[in-house]
């Protein structure tokens, strides 16, 4: 007995020493690539991006990326983008709602157990105060379908939210992840379809607008719709709403992926996510003032124009 509690001992150290090794930093190999133009863009004159956070989660950067420290806390914000255009205003994700206490009973008890939220003024009042009413927006795009970014579409009633095919196909599965994507936006989702071409080294392409101002591509991966939303706003700056691709930004300037406990727990296509990072790693660096903003990393958001409030 003596000897079977020694073996198994051996064994859980191992085990343990190699998932502590999965947490180390290891950037991801970067290999020559082709530099990418940025096409001619026409944005409309008056056309802005705003930020408009509105929720967020404690964590630490060790659960983001590899190498990341666990005594270096992070928020993870949660929230919206707003376009607004002359065609109409869309929104990219919703944030926290007002009923998110209930939207968080809905995750995974492992995430329960491990984290904390926050809640914020939600995207919903924020616009209200801005005076912009539900009715001028043309849809919400969702850059995926989980939890924390379909929770303010409970108050954005009435309002459209564009999936693509496969993210939809995602949320109809009975997947757990998007349980409450399918009870907030069921009968509400309008389908888009990459029916542009290539756009800056991706296959698949939709131009929202027409006017090469805002252009979604696929990147599946995170779930199997993930999008990237480029958006060329009138006072010449360029964005890449990356999503969940990596969640704090030193994923793409290092790069570095999740490590692999994270990365198995949200990921639906773990090599196609490591791609990416690679991918949008080589294009922030052809692309001199490129802003790439993943979803939850508030630091990014802190620098991009904030919605102004009228009241």
């Amino acid at each position: 007995m003596k000897r079977l509690l020694t073996g198994l001992s051996i064994v859980l150290l191992v085990l343990t020493g190699i998932l502590g090794w999965t947490f180390t930093a290891a950037l991801l190999p970067v290999p020559d690539a082709v530099p990418v133009t940025l096409p001619d863009t026409h944005p409309p004159a008056g056309m802005q991006l705003f930020a408009i956070p509105a929720g967020r989660m404690q964590s630490r950067a060790m659960l983001a990326f590899r190498g990341g420290s666990f005594s270096d806390r992070r928020v993870f914000g949660m929230g919206a983008i707003l376009v607004r255009h002359p065609l109409g205003d869309v929104l990219f994700d919703s944030g926290f709602s007002r009923d998110v206490e209930a939207h968080f009973r809905t995750t995974p008890r492992l995430m329960q157990l491990t984290s904390e939220y926050a809640e914020e003024a939600t995207v919903a009042e924020q616009l209200r105060h801005a005076g912009i009413a539900l009715t001028a927006l043309k849809g919400v795009v969702l850059t995926h379908a989980h939890w924390d970014h379909v929770s303010g579409l409970a108050d954005l009633p009435g309002v459209p939210v564009w999936v693509n095919p496969d993210e939809l196909s995602f949320i109809e599965s009975g997947d757990a992840s998007t349980a409450l994507a399918r009870q907030l936006g069921t009968g509400n989702y309008h389908v888009y379809n990459f029916d542009d071409g290539a756009y800056l080294g991706f296959a698949r392409s939709h131009d929202l607008f027409g006017d090469g101002s805002v252009v979604l591509v696929a990147a599946p991966g995170h779930t199997p719709g993930s999008i990237i939303a480029f958006v060329h706003s009138a006072d010449g700056r360029h964005y890449a709403l990356i999503g969940d691709l990596v969640w704090q930004k030193e994923g793409i300037n290092l790069p570095a992926e999740r490590p692999w406990l994270p990365r198995q727990l949200v990921d639906t296509d773990a090599a196609a996510v490591r791609q990416l990072i690679v991918q949008m790693h080589q294009l922030q660096r052809s692309i001199p003032g490129l802003v790439v903003v993943p979803a939850h990393d508030r630091r990014v958001w802190e620098t991009l124009p904030k919605l102004p409030l009228t009241r």
